[in-house]
């Protein structure tokens, strides 16, 4: 079932319960970037992980600046106006469908996630869309290409290129072998041209090797820590856009930005399909 919100912008699948007392990713990680949306359940899951890496919340901010700067990329230099944000979050501050109809009002946007709580704020993410643009929310599991490639040909036109974001989302798939088919499944459905746009944790420190034991101490869905080649084979057989797969704080990094460019254990690229 769907639900028009403002125009041109839609909430697509039913809302199922939110469960207050289990902590969740999305609203966990909402806390570490300063957001309200989370409960107290939540903000001990994520004091307990800050409490190992006590730059979470440094990454958490970097990585909203990351995707910024890429969603800025793709509607302006590399001309894209569809982009299926895989795993999207929680809204909290310059949304990608915001970003990019800064650029490009005719966007369309598709947001994908599986957290009822992102399903039940998707009214007033979506009601910033432009008149010539458009704005879903899909509640769908990136673990389901085929789920989510459904819904997005309801918005997106899968025969023209597409911005495939998955900013930080595929540390919850625990096979590094999934991971790769999720991505490479993804990626052979849009055209060439499409582009990827990819971070998520990496086991650069102790620390951060540490979150992924703490993390699943919480009662949280488990997160894997990758090492950095096990995540840059996911841009096997695409055309890697300068300054290739870098800490994210280092991917065209911009003045001013909190925690500046010095390296967060957080590694991203973006890459264009042949």
């Amino acid at each position: 079932m769907s639900a028009l919100v403002g125009g041109g912008a839609q909430v697509l699948g039913a809302q199922p319960k939110v469960q207050f007392d289990v902590p969740h990713s999305a609203r966990i990680w909402n806390y570490w970037m300063g957001g309200k949306d989370n409960y107290p359940v939540d903000r001990l899951a994520g004091d307990a992980v800050a409490a190992v890496y006590p730059r979470m919340g440094l990454l958490a901010k970097q990585s909203r600046q990351f995707l910024i700067r890429v969603v800025r990329f793709l509607a302006g230099e590399a001309g894209v106006d569809q982009f299926l944000d895989i795993g999207a979050g929680l809204p909290i501050m310059q949304n990608t469908h915001e970003v990019a109809h800064e650029i490009a009002p005719r966007a369309r946007v598709v947001y994908v996630d599986n957290d009822p709580l992102v399903l039940t704020h998707a009214r007033a993410l979506l009601t910033h869309t432009t008149p010539e643009g458009a704005t879903a929310h899909i509640g769908a599991d990136c673990r389901d290409p085929d789920v989510v490639l459904a819904g997005a040909r309801g918005v997106l036109d899968l025969d023209r290129p597409v911005a495939v974001m998955l900013m930080g989302v595929l540390g919850y798939v625990s096979d590094t072998d999934q991971v790769r088919e999720i991505v490479a499944r993804t990626m052979d459905a849009v055209p060439s041209g499409s582009y990827l746009a990819l971070w998520d944790c990496v086991s650069t420190s102790k620390a951060m090797r540490a979150v992924e034991a703490a993390y699943a101490r919480t009662g949280a869905m488990p997160y894997t820590v990758r090492d950095v080649d096990l995540l840059a084979g996911c841009f096997d057989g695409l055309d890697v856009v300068d300054p290739g797969f870098v800490s994210i704080s280092q991917w065209r990094p911009e003045a001013g930005q909190v925690g500046g460019a010095i390296a967060v254990d957080g590694y991203g690229a973006v890459a264009r399909k042949p």
